[in-house]
């Protein structure tokens, strides 16, 4: 597995490896030895999730102000732009984000640490969403911020107004927001 530090530290892009031939590929999408030993982080994942949606479909930016949950993310049809903002006051960071194209095709990961909030916005007709997480889905305690704070200024790769649910149309400005400490 490659793995590569973004803009910010903490999120990191991963690219496995992958073993194909005429008849197709076969990669790991996770091992525990391998992740610990080249991330050098030591972390449980408790659940996982899948969603699917259409082009245009913006979902975030969410995360869990208790039970902060780290998310290890990857497409498997289609491609995404997702993006992690760093939520915790006392970081250098706080207040910026970093995104990465995640596809079917290019097969990357992103992690996205505790403490961030995590979005992202669908590139292709369809794309279908997998991700691990570190806690437990605690609806009392999920949170989101508008998609297009202009503080947060996320340069999304896309033109138009996204596809939104009702949660993320009602989601605070970032300078409202409830952040870590």
């Amino acid at each position: 597995m490659k793995v590569e530090a973004t803009a910010i530290p903490e999120v990191l892009i991963l690219e496995p490896q992958i073993f194909g031939d005429a008849r197709g590929f076969f990669f790991e999408s996770f091992n525990q030895r391998r992740w610990e030993a080249e991330t050098g982080l030591h972390t449980t994942f408790v659940q996982e999730n899948h969603s699917r949606s259409s082009r245009a479909v913006l979902r975030g930016l969410h995360y869990q102000i208790r039970q902060a949950q780290g998310k290890l993310v990857r497409v498997i049809l289609g491609e995404v732009f997702d993006v992690a903002v760093d939520l915790r006051r006392s970081s250098p960071n706080f207040g910026k984000w970093v995104g990465a194209r995640l596809s079917a095709e290019n097969r990357k990961q992103f992690w996205i640490p505790p403490g961030f909030g995590h979005g992202f916005v669908v590139l292709s007709d369809t794309a279908e969403f997998l991700y691990l997480t570190t806690d437990y889905y605690a609806p009392e305690h999920e949170r989101s911020i508008i998609w297009n704070d202009p503080d947060l200024a996320i340069a999304w790769p896309f033109a138009g107004e996204p596809l939104l649910s009702a949660k993320d149309r009602s989601a605070v400005a970032f300078r409202d927001a409830e952040v870590y400490s």
